[in-house]
């Protein structure tokens, strides 16, 4: 072989393996192209709307999406069996509510509302004009099976208050399992009248209402929810994420008849600025983070004290959520957040040093002469602001004041301070002294006013609305009670 030869073949493997070398995917289609498709259950009257919001998923993630339709109540007789799946997406909150008795979901998404309606074909060929006349014998009524979607459960449980749900059933000619399937024997002649979703009629424009509806104060809740099999659930959240996003998928639900809900607008990593007092970061850290590791997002944390963080709200900051030190400190920007509730609450006490040298047992104690004290900042913290007012209620302001050497905006730096030395007893929240309890004494005060309650609320200007409820149920789930009361914290959430 020739010299040239062997030299231009050395090139040509070299050029080869720099283009190897050089040749780099994006992360996002090398992801796609490896993951398995997710594997969605839908109910079969959605799918004029949910089959194009999966071809604009499919097309901006490269990521792929198998949809199994069916009525919601057939689907789910079938989850319960086969266990296997990533999403399901109902049709009514009924099916919904039934799934989670029975465990079978997890994170649920709202997206959209539809009400019952008596379906002709356009014309009114029979002159129908309300319930009575599905009972005449020259009227051909079809139902939908209660047991097998949505609309049939619905208008069963509706009638029932009326002339009766046997009344029309046994009249009926047919109990279908799908939505579809009633508004395909009106189109064909098949049948002359139906109860279908309003969201029906536009993708039927052979088909029309009675302008009474029946059920006006009855609606269906579409959502979607994870499946706690789900092999990718951070995959599967992605997408029903973007299925709940005000500009993508319910876009869809809106143009094909829909009520759509207040969605979330598409971020494809979304990041949530959350404001806590810094006494709830031992309870809530742990549950940000798996959080954050569950929904593929971004989680900043601002701990601070309340009186610190409610000036930053009033100065104009904007955060997705605030957890607060007390309620008194979220009565100050309630109008700024969604209406709070009530998550924990934690006792005050008294931190000495380990064998209480002072003898310091009650709040009154603390005015001794001599002394050298340790509060919060009034003006900073909700614990500075409750040990005020408490110390103003039993007339021991003036007393105990007098004795103050250190203010600070937190109590995790009373206890510091405490530990180091230099100080003969601090006024901390119970939760403080947890981690350092074989280090301090611990006095309770037992006085009215002597407990701190904290309520959790969502921002009223938030981006991202159904993420941030998804966060406050994660917040209030059995794993983050029982977090609360590690650290020390009395739960009180009593919201179903």
């Amino acid at each position: 072989m020739s010299r040239g030869v062997v030299i231009f073949g050395s090139l040509i493997a070299a050029l080869i393996l720099i283009g190897l070398l050089a040749w780099n995917p994006s992360p996002t289609s090398t992801t796609a192209s490896h993951q398995e498709p997710l594997l969605l259950y839908c109910a079969a009257g959605l799918k004029p709307a949910v089959e194009p919001a999966i071809r604009d998923y499919e097309q901006q993630t490269g990521r792929k999406v198998q949809v199994q339709y069916g009525g919601s109540g057939t689907l789910l007789s079938n989850l319960k069996v086969a266990k296997v799946g990533d999403l399901f997406l109902a049709a009514d909150g009924f099916f919904l509510d039934l799934a989670r008795s029975n465990d079978l979901l997890r994170e649920v998404i709202p997206i959209a509302r539809m009400t019952p309606v008596i379906a002709v074909a356009r014309g009114n060929p029979k002159q129908i004009r309300g319930l009575a006349d599905l009972l005449r014998t020259d009227v051909r009524l079809v139902l939908a099976n209660p047991e097998a979607a949505a609309i049939g459960r619905l208008t069963r449980d509706a009638l029932e208050s009326r002339q009766g749900w046997r009344t029309f059933a046994d009249r009926a000619l047919a109990l279908k399992t799908t939505v579809n399937d009633l508004a395909n024997d009106l189109k064909l002649g098949a049948a002359d009248v139906t109860f279908l979703w309003d969201a029906n009629l536009s993708q039927y424009p052979e088909l029309e209402a009675l302008p009474d509806r029946p059920f006006p104060d009855l609606a269906s809740e579409v959502a979607i929810g994870v499946l706690p099999f789900s092999r990718q659930p951070r995959q599967a959240l992605h997408f029903a994420r973007f299925l709940g996003a005000r500009d993508r998928g319910l876009r869809h639900f809106q143009a094909h008849g829909y009520v759509a809900v207040e969605g979330d607008l598409w971020v494809e990593t979304p990041e949530l600025v959350f404001y806590s007092g810094g006494v709830n970061r031992l309870a809530i850290e742990d549950t940000l983070r798996r959080f954050e590791d569950r929904e593929g997002v971004k989680i900043t944390r601002v701990y601070n004290g309340c009186g610190i963080l409610t000036a930053q709200i009033r100065a104009g900051q904007k955060p997705d959520g605030y957890f607060a030190c007390d309620v008194s400190f979220m009565r100050t920007v309630q109008d700024d957040f969604r209406p709070s509730f009530e998550l924990a609450d934690t006792r005050m006490v008294i931190a000495t040093p380990k064998d209480n040298p002072r003898a310091l047992k009650q709040l009154a104690d603390l005015g001794r002469p001599g002394l050298k004290i340790g509060v919060a900042n009034e003006q900073q913290s909700a614990l500075g602001a409750l040990t005020a007012d408490l110390l103003r209620r039993h007339q021991l302001f003036d007393r105990v004041m007098s004795n103050v050497v250190v203010q600070t905006p937190t109590a995790d730096l009373l206890v510091n301070q405490l530990r180091v030395g230099g100080l003969d007893a601090v006024v901390v929240y119970e939760v403080n002294t947890r981690q350092v309890a074989d280090q301090i004494g611990v006095q309770p005060i037992d006085l009215p006013g002597a407990t701190a309650i904290q309520p959790v609320a969502i921002g009223r200007t938030t981006s991202h609305p159904r993420l941030m409820e998804r966060l406050l149920s994660a917040l209030r789930s059995a794993e983050s009670r029982q977090r609360f009361k590690d650290a020390g914290f009395h739960w009180r959430d009593t919201q179903p």
